[in-house]
C-alpha cells in the first residue's frame, strides 16, 4: 500500500467570465443548450499564456516543496498530458525542461496520454503498483494541459481550464517518516480499479454510470465497503447536472460530491480530482480516517483510485 502526499495545482493566470469565452453563445445554440448558467454551472475558468512544461514545473515544484521532499529523492516522474506538444524529435527537449525544472535530472520518466481525462488516475495506478512491486520508492505525477484553439474551450460536458496538478506517491515508510512534521495529511492508496467497453470508447458515446458501478464493485467490495460508505468523491468538474446524474445513477449520495469547482473554474482536463482533494483538504473538509474516492470517467472508461487520510 503506497501514500499520496502533497496534491498541488496551479491554473492559467488569467481568469475568464464564462461570458468571456469564445463562442460560447454560439456553441451553446450549437449544442441546445439554454444558456442559464445556474443550470450548468457557467461561472470562470483559467486560460494561460504559458506552455504545458512551465505548468508543469510549477505544479510539481510546489509539490516537492510542500511535502518536503529534496528533488534527488525522487527517483521516477509520471507525466500526464492529453496532448503532448510536437513528436518525437521534440519529445526529449520537453520532458528534459521538466526534468531539469523540477530539480529531477537523474530521475526515470514515463508519458500518459491515450486515457484521456482519467490519465492522472492512470499514472496513480501505475505509480502505486511501481511502488508496491519495489522498483520505486518514490515517484513525482504530474498532470498538465491547456487549451490550443479557444473555440474548443466550450464542449458539450464541460468548460475547460487550463492548469496542471501533480503529487507524490511513496513507499508508506518513506512517506510517514514526516507525519507529524507540519508538512500536510497523508492519504493511504487503499486500492484502484477501472472499468472499459471497447465498443464505446469512441468519443460520441456517452459517460456510463454502468462502467462506474462496475468500477464501485472491483473497488470497494474487497475492503468490504460499499458507496455510500465513502467520505467524498473527488470527480471530473463537468457541468453540474451531467455530475449530479451519472455520480447519482453510479450509487453516490449528493452529500458526497464535491460541486463547488465547477464554478470556480470548470474542467481542468485529468487535474480535477487532484485539485479536489487540495481544496477540501486547505478548507478542513476531509477527516483523518475519511476515504476519498478519486474517480473519473470518459466514453468508454471508468478508472477510480480509493483514498484514505492521515493527519499530519
Amino acid at each position: 500500500m503506497s501514500v499520496l502526499q502533497a496534491p498541488r495545482y496551479v491554473l492559467g493566470e488569467e481568469e475568464l467570465d464564462h461570458t468571456e469565452v469564445e463562442c460560447l453563445a454560439e456553441r451553446a445554440a450549437e449544442l441546445k443548450m439554454v444558456p442559464k448558467a445556474a443550470l450548468w454551472g457557467w461561472g470562470s475558468v483559467r486560460r494561460t499564456g504559458r506552455g504545458l512544461a512551465e505548468l508543469a514545473i510549477d505544479s510539481g515544484t510546489a509539490t516537492l516543496r510542500a511535502a518536503g521532499v529534496d528533488p534527488a529523492e525522487v527517483d521516477a516522474l509520471i507525466l500526464c498530458s492529453t496532448r503532448f506538444p510536437g513528436g518525437p524529435r521534440t519529445h526529449g527537449r520537453f520532458v528534459e525542461r521538466i526534468l531539469t525544472g523540477t530539480g529531477l535530472e537523474r530521475a526515470a520518466f514515463l508519458g500518459i496520454t491515450l486515457n484521456r481525462c482519467t490519465n492522472l488516475l492512470v499514472a496513480l495506478d501505475t505509480a502505486n503498483a511501481l511502488v508496491a512491486a519495489g522498483r520505486h520508492r518514490r515517484i513525482l505525477v504530474v498532470t498538465t494541459d491547456r487549451i490550443e484553439d479557444e473555440k474548443e474551450r466550450m464542449e458539450s460536458f464541460a468548460l475547460f481550464s487550463d492548469g496542471a496538478a501533480s503529487c507524490l506517491v511513496s513507499a508508506p515508510t518513506t512517506a510517514e517518516a514526516t507525519a507529524g512534521s507540519g508538512l500536510g495529511a497523508h492519504y493511504r492508496i487503499r486500492s484502484t480499479a477501472s472499468a472499459q467497453e471497447a465498443a464505446a470508447l469512441d468519443w460520441s458515446h456517452e459517460i456510463s454510470a454502468d462502467l462506474a458501478r462496475e468500477a464501485n464493485g472491483r473497488l470497494l467490495a474487497p475492503l468490504g465497503l460499499e458507496a455510500d460508505q465513502v467520505d467524498g468523491l473527488l470527480h471530473a468538474n463537468l457541468f453540474l447536472p451531467l455530475v449530479t446524474m451519472k455520480e447519482r445513477q453510479a450509487g453516490f449520495t449528493a452529500r458526497q460530491l464535491y460541486t463547488a469547482n465547477i464554478t470556480r473554474f470548470g474542467h481542468c482536463f485529468a487535474a480535477d480530482p487532484l485539485i479536489n482533494l487540495a481544496d477540501q483538504e486547505r478548507a478542513g473538509q476531509l477527516r483523518d480516517g475519511g476515504h476519498y474516492l478519486a474517480a473519473v470517467s470518459v466514453p468508454g472508461s471508468r478508472v477510480a483510485v480509493l483514498l484514505q487520510r492521515d493527519g499530519g
